[in-house]
Order: C-alpha cells, then sequence, then structure tokens
C-alpha cells in the first residue's frame, strides 16, 4: 500500500474575481508541485462527482437547494463578501466531497494507506446551513460521518491545522459523540470561533488557539501538550486531517510563523496516531494556503511525509 493523490480538473471551474486569495491559481501550485520525480509513485486517483445526496451527511437539503439555485449561469456572484459562485462551482465542490468520499473508500478498502485530496474549493468553514470563508460543502466533516455510517467505524478524529478555526466542522460534529473534531489556529482571526470553552455536546471538541506570531516551536508545543495527548486518548479508527497552509509564515491572509517544516512534522506526529490505533490510516484533505510558493512547498512536504509513512 502507498499514498494516494486525489483530484480532478474541476478544481479548476470554480472561478473567484480577480485578487480573490482562493483562486484557481492555488491547484495549479499544487498540481505542478505533485508533478516533481519524487511524486512519481503516487496512486493517482480522479476524484468522483458525489451524487448531491451524500451531502446531506451535513448539509440539509434547504441549504443543497440554495446553494444549486444560486450558481450562476455566467460571471461569478457573490453568498458573502468572501464567498463567490461562478457556473463550475457546484460541479467542483461536488468533486471535492467526492474526492474525500473516494479517499476513505480507499484507505478502509486497503487500496491505498492514507491519502490527500487536492481539490478546491475548501470547505472547513461550510456550515450546516451557511456557506462561508471560501467554503461551500464541508468536505471533512461529510467524510466523517461516511466513515462512520457508511463504514460502520467506532471513532474518528478531525484534526485540523488550517491557520482559520474550522467552524464549519465544529458545527457539523457538535453534537456527534463518535468524532473528536481538534483545531489549532490563530486567535483573534476570521471567523472569530474557536475558543478553547468550545467543547461540543458530548466533550468531543479540542480547539487550541495560538497568539499572533507564534512561531514553529510553539505550534509545536502545542501539538505535543494538548492535541497528541488528546488524540492517543481517543484512539479513532481512522483520522482525518483538514490540511490548511496557511500558518505559513509567507501566507497573506495570516500572522503565524510556521515552514513547511512544521507543516511536515505535524504530519509525522499524525502518522503516529494513525499508526498506533488505525493501521496507519489517515486522509487528508486541502483546505487553506494562499502564498503560492509557500503553498506548493508545504503540500510538498506534507505528501512526501504521508508516501515514506504509507509505503
Amino acid at each position: 500500500m502507498t499514498t494516494a493523490l486525489i483530484t480532478h480538473p474541476d478544481a479548476l471551474t470554480h472561478v473567484t474575481p480577480p485578487g480573490h486569495p482562493e483562486r484557481v491559481a492555488r491547484i495549479e501550485a499544487v498540481n505542478e508541485a505533485l508533478t516533481a520525480p519524487e511524486f512519481t509513485f503516487l496512486i493517482r486517483e480522479p476524484a468522483p462527482l458525489a451524487d448531491a445526496s451524500q451531502a446531506l451527511h451535513g448539509h440539509p437539503q434547504g441549504y443543497i437547494d440554495k446553494f444549486r439555485a444560486a450558481v450562476p449561469v455566467s460571471g461569478e456572484v457573490a453568498i458573502d463578501p468572501d464567498t463567490w459562485l461562478s457556473p463550475g462551482s457546484w460541479q467542483a465542490a461536488l468533486r471535492g466531497l467526492g474526492g474525500c468520499l473516494r479517499a476513505v473508500d480507499m484507505v478502509l478498502g486497503g487500496e491505498a494507506r492514507n491519502a490527500f485530496v487536492a481539490m478546491r474549493p475548501p470547505g472547513h468553514h461550510a456550515e450546516a446551513r451557511r456557506a462561508m470563508g471560501f467554503c461551500l460543502l464541508s468536505n471533512a466533516a461529510i467524510a466523517a460521518k461516511h466513515a462512520l455510517d457508511h463504514h460502520g467505524l467506532a471513532r474518528v478524529a478531525v484534526m485540523d491545522f488550517d491557520v482559520h478555526h474550522g467552524n464549519g466542522t465544529q458545527d457539523i460534529l457538535w453534537d456527534e459523540p463518535r468524532a473528536l473534531f481538534v483545531s489549532t489556529h490563530q486567535m483573534p482571526l476570521y471567523p472569530g470561533t474557536g475558543a478553547p470553552d468550545e467543547r461540543g455536546a458530548h466533550d468531543n471538541i479540542l480547539n487550541v488557539p495560538l497568539p499572533p506570531h507564534s512561531d514553529g516551536a510553539q505550534f509545536r508545543a502545542e501539538v505535543e501538550r494538548q492535541v497528541l495527548p488528546r488524540l492517543d486518548g481517543f484512539a479513532p479508527d481512522l483520522l482525518i486531517v483538514s490540511a490548511g497552509f496557511d500558518a505559513h509564515r509567507a501566507d497573506p491572509l495570516a500572522q503565524l510563523d510556521l515552514g513547511a517544516e512544521d507543516f511536515a512534522w505535524v504530519t509525522e506526529r499524525l502518522c503516529d496516531i494513525a499508526d498506533a490505533h488505525c493501521g496507519g490510516r489517515v486522509v487528508s484533505t486541502l483546505e487553506g494556503g494562499y502564498d503560492l510558493d509557500a503553498l506548493a512547498a508545504s503540500v510538498a512536504a506534507h505528501v512526501k511525509v504521508l508516501m515514506e509513512r504509507g509505503a
């Protein structure tokens, strides 16, 4: 077994206005980085188109109907000042969700030891009834529900190291006792959620806010002090990673001071948890990261570790 890379050209069809940070060039940078020779042995899998009914694991029918109706025939329309739709957005969102569900199926079915889903738009800000923060469907949360309900797992953990708090994932998993949601993020910062006292209906949420200008050493210390013991105690049957790389020091949207080496380190530590409890089974999905060079380098570092651990 090794590492699956799941992506699809439909990630390019979700178009945002000029100057928007969540842009087509993000996935082009990721795809370019993952064509380097060291990534030759990735299992390259096209992201399937999810059925709209599969989004019901995270969103009510009314939200899905409203989303589809809002997609324009041409041009771009704003849902809010940050979040936009274009004619390809519905298709891109379903491919992103389908990629996450396929990754879960591959990893739990033994086709790969771990997987990285390189799709956009991201998902961790999409709440059950509201698109926001560039996000349309809550991919990581729905993937966790899929693993629990379709595959019959007892416990699934979602670890989110994006610089912004994953309020959408938290919203959808808040009352799910079989899921643990853990988030490291800058605070204060958009979207304003993620305080330590937000613990979920079943004490199933751990938020680890970091002050602006925290560096790699501070990040690693908090991961070792809080995140790893909590994940270890939960003993997940599958670990899902919301892999946002906007905590990088070069990112324009936040003020944490991590480097690609810190993303490699946290990936190693998460793989340690997965090795201890679930046969190394990790599904990672792309979230943020808006400096193209930093994004490319960080994704490469993350996927290299997955490949080394998945061999």
